[in-house]
């Protein structure tokens, strides 16, 4: 998928559904669903994987595509979350539709319900569109840029407080935009508040000489030299840092709002970082135009995103794996 793929200017009702209403009408069918697939997958017709050779394929049994060149069979989920799901297409399009259109995303229990398979199924669709959520040709976040890092768990009787806290770290960044505003957000789920970390956080997600807004927390000591025009506020104990970055905190509360109201709070470890994809994904998307639209590229994304297997799940993805191979950010 190249860059004018991605700015190509689509049409609601024609392009993608733009209304539930359309949504059925557009998608009857399995075969309805590969055919959109397919358009997505080979924009221009299709290509060989094998000999890479452009043709129009023999179409057979079990939506099988076969090159008339060299004879290799495909399909439109081969490569993709899709591949050897047993789960029907429309199911998966169905639930990327009220996945994208519910205006605070679904739960997996909901999606269960609201769908009719097993929450099994359910909850292994909606990890594998999290990483599909997560784009290659995403832009690094530019301009003034509020860095800061929040916890997700509460305090409980006797829990520390702040950064020495046992609770999960997460660091956020957002754009601020002027007079007022915010841009793109970015969130990583971070084992400590250490400067490796957050230097780390900050490289991969900022574009080198933006200007870094942060607190007195000696673990961004060494933005200055990563490249970062570093402004740092040192609060007074009487005073608030929501007051002087109301970016960062506006987000970790609606973070921790959605959490709390979507997933009930039920959200571990080893799977946070999928959440947190989910949230960028959507919080990124919160102007568009069109439901219809953020569906259309969930699906865009998906049929470009690499196999996942039930494996990679389970025990949680492997984010850091994931970024060596495809450098996929939503």
């Amino acid at each position: 998928m190249t860059s004018s793929d991605i700015n190509k200017v689509l049409i609601a009702g024609y392009d993608y559904p733009d209304t539930y209403r359309e949504f059925v009408e557009m998608f009857p069918d399995n075969i309805a669903c590969a055919a959109f697939m397919e358009k997505l997958r080979w924009p221009n017709g299709f290509i060989c994987p094998r000999c890479n050779v452009a043709s129009k394929p023999w179409y057979q049994t079990r939506n099988r595509l076969v090159c008339p060149h060299c004879r290799f069979q495909t399909s439109v989920c081969a490569g993709t979350i899709f591949e050897k799901t047993r789960t029907p297409l429309i199911t998966w399009f169905e639930a990327a539709w009220h996945v994208t259109t519910a205006k605070n995303g679904l739960s997996a229990k909901t999606l269960e319900r609201t769908l009719g398979t097993t929450y099994r199924v359910a909850w292994a669709m909606l990890q594998r569109f999290r990483i599909a959520m997560v784009r290659s040709e995403r832009e690094l976040l530019s301009g003034v840029i509020e860095v800061d890092e929040t916890f997700v768990g509460g305090v409980g009787l006797g829990s520390k407080r702040g950064r020495g806290t046992d609770k999960c770290i997460i660091a956020v960044a957002v754009e601020v935009k002027s007079p007022k505003g915010f841009g793109r957000v970015r969130l990583r789920y971070i084992p400590d508040a250490s400067g490796d970390n957050l230097i780390s956080f900050v490289s991969d997600s900022v574009l080198p000489g933006s200007t870094i807004h942060t607190d007195g927390w000696n673990g961004y000591n060494r933005l200055s030299e990563a490249g970062y025009h570093h402004i740092k506020t040192i609060q007074s104990e009487s005073e608030s840092t929501h007051v002087s970055m109301k970016g960062v905190h506006r987000i970790a509360a609606l973070l921790k709002r959605w959490i709390l109201g979507t997933h009930q709070g039920s959200i571990t470890s080893e799977h946070l970082q999928s959440y947190l994809e989910e949230y960028t994904f959507r919080f990124n998307r919160r102007a568009s135009s069109s439901r219809g639209l953020v569906f259309y590229r969930l699906i865009e994304q998906s049929v470009n995103a690499n196999q996942i297997t039930e494996a990679d799940l389970i025990h949680g993805y492997n984010w850091d794996e994931h970024d060596s191979k495809s450098s996929r950010r939503s």
